[in-house]
């Protein structure tokens, strides 16, 4: 599905990474997998996920170095955290959490429970992705009933313009560029030209705009993209 949550592992041990990697994807989120602190920070830089699962130990680039960069830069530093490690005195769990981490899972953990440490990540970083409700000054969307209002008026909106609106919705104030709009609404393997975007965006405002009457909740920022509000 396009615009899933996409979550990296970041774990050395190939049988632990794909246990994690298949129940992560069963739950429905894209899943992208590196075996080391390194790699892990490149892929981030060329695609940055939704939540990072970061082992403690890793060759090369520790685990508690690899959140050290990646909260000390303004790109990386709000992409949430899960650090997993063997280590269960409380002066490590300390350290992990003072390094940056969001959250501090001891092995062995049972993946229920990594999974629901998951959802409550992403439920500050992609409410929509856990049924919640999204609002944005007099715009509600339901993500149970794939139903959006304008002013108590119901919006009446296409699929893509739906997952436009949520991501929107989502970081209002973010300027999305095309290409962003595009890795999060139509999926990263799907190739779509950025001009399609426009149209969208276009058939998006008029949407909102007839439920209102007036007022372009969407904002154009001339080279950059798009924003909300």
């Amino acid at each position: 599905m396009a615009g899933e949550p996409l979550v990296l592992i970041v774990e050395d041990e190939p049988a632990q990474r794909e246990v994690l990697a298949y129940n992560i994807r069963a739950e429905g989120y894209a899943v992208m997998a590196a075996g080391a602190g390194d790699e892990a920070l490149v892929m981030v830089r060329e695609t940055p996920p939704d939540v990072i699962v970061l082992d403690w130990m890793l060759p090369n680039v520790s685990g508690i170095e690899v959140c050290r960069q990646l909260k000390a830069s303004d790109e990386t530093r709000k992409i949430p955290v899960i650090m997993l490690s063997a280590r269960s005195e409380e002066v490590d769990r300390v350290r992990g959490l003072e390094t940056g981490a969001d959250d501090y899972v001891v092995k062995p953990y049972s993946v229920a429970e990594l999974l629901a440490r998951l959802r409550t990540q992403l439920r500050r970083t992609r409410p929509a992705s856990v049924g919640e409700h999204l609002t944005f000054e007099d715009i509600l969307l339901d993500m149970e009933e794939h139903r959006v209002y304008r002013a108590g008026q119901q919006v009446s909106l296409g699929p893509t313009e739906f997952r436009l609106l949520t991501a929107f919705m989502e970081r209002p104030g973010r300027v999305w560029s095309r290409e962003q709009l595009l890795d999060r609404v139509w999926g990263r393997d799907i190739y779509v030209d950025s001009r399609t975007v426009d149209v969208h965006v276009g058939r998006l405002r008029k949407a909102l705009k007839a439920a209102h009457g007036e007022g372009d909740p969407i904002r154009t920022v001339r080279g950059a993209g798009y924003a909300l509000g």
